[in-house]
């Protein structure tokens, strides 16, 4: 199990060691000790191996992630997980700004809180936030599921196109063409899928969320929509 000091080991380095890996490498568990906030660890990876770091993370940790699970036993930057395309990312403490934003596939989990525009332009990944989301959250938000046990700050969904939102609690405002919809089963399906993948016990109930998506106004121009433009 190789375990890198950060204190003494410049983060480049570690990722590139972690961009050669050979794809039937035996050195799949790899531990990065004293992160001390520095930014881009474990960025870029596209392996099938686990990284654990041991201690708070700064800008985009884990960044255009594919395959790999990368676990912060801390808290995270801004722009955790960005652009994430496959694999798995956990933050076992709280977010800032951005996490999640533009990823295309894989499972973020934050078991804290998430702040300001958590999964903006997310194009296909699952997030769970047990905690709370901050305002503007899932702006343009495209494909994917953002899954919050807690609450969501102002402008929720703002300019959504196809996402799924299922909050548990309270929501302070939705943006610009996002309303709540009825959960179908499908929806459901999918809520339930998502909690599984993510380890949340029997204690969250599916029906306690409640789903907001896209009204669609904002496919197409049109003039007597122009005040939500």
């Amino acid at each position: 199990m190789p375990t890198v000091d950060l204190a003494e080991t410049p983060v480049r380095e570690l990722n590139a060691a972690l961009h050669g890996l050979p794809e039937d490498t035996n050195e799949t568990f790899w531990r990065a000790e004293h992160p001390d906030g520095k930014h881009a660890i474990a960025v870029g990876v596209d392996a099938p191996i686990t990284v654990e770091i041991e201690g708070h993370v700064g800008y985009y940790c884990a960044g255009m992630n594919k395959r790999a699970t990368v676990v912060v036993r801390g808290n995270a930057g801004v722009g955790v997980a960005e652009n994430m395309m496959s694999g798995r990312v956990h933050v076992e403490g709280d977010a800032s700004q951005s996490a999640g934003a533009t990823g295309h596939g894989g499972l973020l989990i934050i078991e804290g809180n998430a702040s300001a525009r958590c999964g903006i332009s997310m194009k296909g990944i699952d997030i769970v936030v047990k905690g709370s989301v901050g305002p503007m959250s899932a702006f343009m938000a495209q494909a994917g599921n953002l899954v919050v046990l807690g609450g969501a700050g102002e402008n929720l969904g703002d300019s959504i196109y196809e996402a799924r939102l299922f909050v548990r609690g309270q929501v302070q405002s939705l943006g610009a063409d996002c309303i709540e919809k009825a959960i179908e089963p499908e929806d459901r399906a999918i809520l339930e899928g998502v909690l599984a993948s993510a380890g949340v016990n029997g204690a969250v109930r599916p029906e306690d969320f409640r789903l907001y998506g896209s009204a669609r106004r904002l496919y197409h121009f049109h003039v007597d929509n122009a005040d939500q433009y």
